[in-house]
């Protein structure tokens, strides 16, 4: 169906207006984005189509601009403009996060950090280290690896802590490969670094791995 031949009420801008972002499809979020159809084809479907080629919402945010740019409907402008999108959402999270107020929902950090590492081809191991009311003093990048792996040097994590006062920390790092399953290497390490940090009297909080679709946490796992 042509999207003007759409009921006024179904079409997803302005069923955005009236209902709320939320009540959307992917589908919908992502026509809404591209604005317009081509020859044939509306935006949903379009939409719909690019779901399709590219198997998830999250390979298309994430792809590369080639990949990107060699899709029908798609091109520099739009990728500039995803670009745009994408960076707005983690400034908006860094805000967030460092306006000074309690990290009470884990939800919130998780996220952060997801946009930090997600995606990114390389693995990277970042740390988040806070005071004793959870509110965030630092954040920062502290290793970066290769493809598959980053070499985490714990002393370098405690004088962290230490510089800025910290009495709490949450680490994180990506598995470039997209599978977020914690391995055994990650589980050691993760144990070392909370036994290096609690001689300093700084707890670790949490061990994140993000991975394509999912993030998983150590401390929901009874892993730390």
């Amino acid at each position: 169906m042509n999207l003007m031949a759409m009921p006024q009420t179904e079409r997803p801008r302005e069923k955005l207006v009236r209902h709320g972002a939320e009540s959307l499809t992917d589908a919908e979020l992502l026509a809404i984005f591209l604005r317009t159809g081509v020859r044939g084809k509306s935006a949903v479907q379009l939409a719909m189509d690019l779901q399709a080629e590219f198997g998830s919402i999250s390979a298309l945010l994430t792809a590369d601009r080639r990949r990107f740019e060699s899709c029908h409907g798609l091109g520099l402008a739009k990728y500039a403009q995803l670009s745009a999108v994408l960076e707005l959402a983690r400034r908006h999270l860094l805000e967030e996060v460092d306006r000074g107020d309690e990290i009470t929902s884990p939800a919130a950090i998780r996220k952060f950090l997801a946009l930090q590492l997600k995606g990114a081809e390389r693995e990277i191991f970042y740390a988040v280290f806070m005071d004793n009311r959870h509110r965030i003093l630092h954040r920062e990048p502290l290793f970066m690896g290769t493809i598959s792996s980053a070499t985490v040097h714990i002393r370098e994590i405690v004088k962290s802590a230490l510089a800025c006062n910290a009495a709490a920390v949450i680490v994180a790092h990506n598995h470039p490969s997209g599978v977020a399953e914690p391995s055994a290497a990650d589980i050691r390490i993760t144990r070392r670094i909370a036994e290096a940090l609690s001689l300093v009297d700084v707890r670790l909080l949490d061990h994140f791995v993000v991975g394509e679709s999912q993030v998983e946490s150590l401390a929901e796992r009874g892993l730390l």
